[in-house]
């Protein structure tokens, strides 16, 4: 007899569930697989559906779960449904990073990341839909369609972890692996109402170091114990890689339950970044709630400024190493690469390599000179996590005859907040603190700390939650 499921029950409970024996790994992943079959026609999350595959993991899983002699001692996702990215390659399925002129050949072996989601338990749950390369905050693409936003299917979900977002915020998956190269984990979780965690530079390795490390993964979830829970993970101490800590001391999960450190110094940063891009009123206001929410846990809002680089310097430095983003993909068929890529492309192949590693020499200048502000003048810092509600769909259309460029330039508003502290390489997490009372869209505020403090970051963000919970709201859509 199946068991009633409930498709937004946080990843660690449903882990329990599992363990306890009230469910089955085989009714969870059919139950999710169902609500893919009735939502994502209207959704694009998943470009890659292996559900022959899915079962029989989920049945391995349940054999699993009637073998052990004390199911304590299953992993910690142990029948725990995940979809990937379309990044990251999973033995006998095909990687497109988003795009048309990519290859459809299977895998051959698994990313390290992939294989530490099974280790722990996971099972795959297909692939989720991404902008070509991630480069751009949305996907709408030749290769991967439109993908929509849960709370209002007229608007982006945000991207490039788009379909991840999606997935997570329907319903149509408990918890999703996700990338940030710019903000790509954050941004899709304020525009979907979820929690999104940027682990700190090199914290989590996978097969090489992408852009200089301006990129990491990490996952997209409901909850802060999930995000916690899952960072336990994924930042384990990988000695074949070029950048790779040692294991943490203690688990995030058991960091997150600590009570939060009294008497911060909370700094703010309601200006963008960069100069020209006005912040809605609805992300203004979520700041505030975050302000006075912590002010009344003991915290103290100090009037201390980032110091930030000029604009156009600060765009150069990231600018030229974001336009190799697409590099070391194979392609079958370049020409079908979409413009503003190709245009990206170009200009990386116009600059040599001495331009290029002075520009990363500055990217790490102008980073030092934030990151030591964490030390000097405040522990965390509150921004909007994005400067604009969740846009249009196709509001990135506007201009795009006359510049290739114009989808980048219109994913500004979008990843301002975000995309410098993939630069200076800290941890930041956006939550799902407010929704805007004219759109009912969720609305999401970062936190940032300074780079090896996820434990605050998760302490911090717990207090939000216990003191705004956000778990019982339900997107229009599933």
């Amino acid at each position: 007899m199946r068991h009633p499921i409930d498709p937004f029950m946080p990843a660690v409970e449903l882990a329990d569930a599992i363990r306890r024996k009230e469910v089955s790994p085989v009714e969870v992943a059919d139950s999710y697989l169902e609500r893919m079959d009735e939502l994502d026609p209207g959704l694009n999350a998943f470009c890659h559906r292996a559900d022959h595959d899915v079962r029989k993991a989920a049945s391995a899983a349940a054999d699993a779960v009637v073998k052990a002699s004390s199911t304590e001692d299953l992993p910690p996702f142990h029948g725990v449904p995940l979809p990937i990215k379309d990044f990251l390659d999973v033995a006998g399925w095909p990687t497109t990073h988003g795009s048309a002129g990519a290859g459809r050949e299977p895998a051959a072996t698994s990313d390290p990341v992939v294989r530490r989601f099974v280790d722990a338990g996971f099972v795959l749950l297909g692939k989720t839909t991404t902008s070509e390369f991630g480069t751009v905050s949305f996907t709408e693409s030749e290769a991967l369609g439109i993908s929509r936003n849960p709370w209002d299917p007229g608007r982006t979900p945000g991207g490039s972890s788009s379909g991840a977002g999606v997935a997570v915020a329907a319903g149509m998956a408990p918890i999703a692996h996700a990338a940030d190269g710019g903000g790509s984990i954050r941004v899709p979780a304020s525009c979907t109402g979820l929690v999104g965690l940027k682990p700190t530079r090199g914290l989590v390795t996978n097969a090489t170091v992408d852009s200089e490390g301006l990129a990491t993964n990490g996952v997209l979830t409901r909850s802060v114990a999930d995000t916690a829970a899952a960072l336990d993970v994924l930042a384990r101490h990988d000695p074949a890689a070029w950048w790779s800590p040692p294991a943490p001391r203690r688990s995030f999960a058991d960091t997150m339950t600590t009570v939060s450190p009294n008497g911060l110094r909370i700094g703010v940063l309601l200006a963008p970044p960069v100069d020209g891009i006005s912040v809605d009123p609805a992300c203004v206001a979520a700041v505030d709630m975050t302000l006075r929410t912590l002010e009344s846990a003991g915290h103290h809002i100090v009037d201390a400024p980032l110091p930030l680089p000029p604009t156009d310097e600060l765009i150069a430095a990231f600018t030229t190493i974001w336009n190799v983003g697409g590099a070391g993909v194979p392609l079958a068929h370049p020409d079908r690469v979409e413009p503003h890529n190709r245009a990206l492309r170009e200009a990386a192949r116009a600059i040599d390599s001495w331009a290029y590693a002075e520009a990363v020499k500055r990217t790490e200048r102008l980073s030092r000179r934030i990151v030591e502000a964490f030390v000097t003048s405040f522990d965390l810092l509150v921004t909007p996590t994005m400067a604009c509600l969740p846009p249009p769909v196709g509001f990135w259309r506007t201009g795009i005859d006359d510049d290739p460029l114009t989808p980048l330039l219109k994913s500004y508003p979008l990843a301002v907040f975000t995309s410098l502290f993939n630069v200076t390489g800290q941890p930041a997490i956006s939550v799902p603190l407010h929704h805007d009372e004219a759109t009912g869209l969720p609305v999401g505020v970062q936190l940032v700390a300074a780079p090896w403090r996820e434990d605050l970051l998760l302490q911090v963000s717990r207090t939000l939650e216990l003191a705004h919970p956000w778990a019982d709201r339900r997107p229009a859509v599933g």
